[in-house]
């Protein structure tokens, strides 16, 4: 079952990297970067509202009291976080934009050190040093880099590894109380109330969403690369540790990496390909080190 796990994790993990293609077609619609996450999670929550019903009714029971987990989760990670991601593939390239993405692991490693005392060895400060060098190379700051990234679509790729990150952070919260299944249903419930009201996209652009190819890319984006990916993923999540399962779902940036060279005709120099190298690498320092801290624990 384990190797089937690992395949439901990359699985999974490659329908997060496919995302670009249905970020792209909505923008050819005219969809803002707002409205496209505010798209993404409706279909999503309506989905997972759906299945939860199906399988455990009783799995969307929640203390309301803890609705400020699923703010968190929900508004403060996934709404910023795809917010930024979709900026910065608009404003950069989607092979730049899934590497800043993946920043989080070492975004995540200095906020546990501040909010979980978890404290830095020598395989983190490594990672740390380098994802900084990886960045580097991705938006062409070190020397022999090239890239025409903009400022702002490098900030919002950043951001969209805080985003991401968050979801860490709050996501640690909520699952100590809630399963895995109601964590992810209310944060994209979450997501979804805050953004109905903000976008008005139910009201205001009624005619060009019920467009056939608008309707298909609602589709690809809300179930396939969110739904589908995160079930896949956490059925894998059962039967593998999560560090494990953390180093494998690096395939992500790698098919979105292609997703943009081969689909959309994007260009990469040598020194972009050695940064991401060094970004997918850090992951896998960072949560090698967690493994190994792991078995260790479970050892004594």
């Amino acid at each position: 079952m384990k190797k089937w796990a690992y395949l439901f994790i990359a699985l999974g993990a490659s329908l997060w990297g496919l995302i670009a293609i249905f970020v792209e077609g909505l923008y050819t619609y005219g969809f803002t970067a707002l409205e496209i996450v505010a798209i993404r999670v409706m279909v999503a929550a309506i989905l997972l509202i759906l299945f939860v019903s199906i399988k455990d009714v009783k799995l969307l029971k929640i203390n309301w009291r803890d609705s400020m987990y699923f703010i968190g989760t929900g508004i403060f990670s996934i709404v910023f976080f795809n917010w930024c991601l979709f900026t910065a593939i608009k404003e950069t390239s989607i092979a730049v934009a899934a590497i800043l993405l993946y920043t989080a692991p070492a975004i995540v490693t200095i906020l546990s050190r501040f909010l979980f005392q978890e404290w830095f060895t020598k395989r983190k400060i490594l990672a740390l040093c380098m994802t900084f060098f990886g960045c580097m190379f991705v938006i062409g700051i070190l020397p022999g880099g090239a890239s025409n990234a903009s400022l702002f679509g490098v900030l919002a790729g950043l951001g969209s590894g805080l985003g991401y990150a968050l979801y860490s952070i709050f996501g640690k919260y909520a699952l100590e109380k809630y399963s895995s299944l109601t964590v992810i249903t209310y944060t994209f419930i979450y997501a979804s109330v805050a953004l109905i009201p903000v976008t008005g996209l139910c009201w205001q652009k009624t005619d060009v969403i019920l467009q056939s190819g608008v309707l298909m890319n609602a589709v690809g984006i809300g179930f396939v690369s969110t739904v589908l990916a995160y079930m896949l993923y956490t059925v894998g999540l059962q039967f593998v540790e999560s560090s494990r399962a953390s180093i494998t779902a690096t395939v992500e940036p790698v098919i979105a990496t292609l997703v943009g060279v081969i689909l959309f005709q994007e260009q990469l120099s040598m020194w972009q390909i050695v940064g991401i190298f060094f970004v997918l690498s850090a992951v896998m320092v960072v949560q090698e080190n967690r493994r190994v801290k792991t078995e260790h624990s479970l050892a004594q």
